[in-house]
């Protein structure tokens, strides 16, 4: 029964991931459709740009792609059960930058509106656990 809270955690979490992802492509909706956050690439960016104003488009463009990266390895690697706790850590530091960026350039309660800081705390969380009961390399 112990080992069922982190393989929901794990799944909500690679879930939590992948839905984004889709989203930014346009692939749940186009932009101004019932639950589509962006719709397109370039709305994600923008997204990005305001949180990062320091940045120009183009590097904006680059840290964006750099973090769908990240969501996409998270996503599949805390989905399909490999690596989980790397998967954890690097995931924990993503939202933490996320989070922080959020607070410094969205308002102090975006971050917490969106509970991003509730899922970085919860990578890290999932990153403590001792074993994987249901995982490929069963770290």
């Amino acid at each position: 029964m112990k080992h069922i809270p982190q393989l929901f955690l794990r799944l909500a979490l690679g879930i939590g991931f992948i839905l984004p992802v889709l989203d930014r492509f346009g692939w749940l909706g186009a932009p101004g459709s019932e639950n589509v956050g962006w719709g397109s690439w370039p709305i994600f960016v923008d997204y990005t740009n305001s949180l990062m104003p320091y940045l120009n488009r183009s590097t904006t463009n680059i840290m964006a792609i750099l973090a769908t990266a990240g969501e996409v390895i998270f996503a599949i690697l805390l989905l399909i059960g490999y690596k989980i706790r790397l998967a954890a850590i690097g995931s924990f530091f993503l939202t933490l930058i996320f989070a922080l960026s959020m607070l410094f350039f969205a308002g102090y309660r975006a971050p917490f509106n969106y509970s991003v800081f509730v899922v970085s705390a919860s990578s890290l969380l999932l990153a403590t656990i001792s074993e994987y009961k249901w995982s490929i390399d069963k770290d």
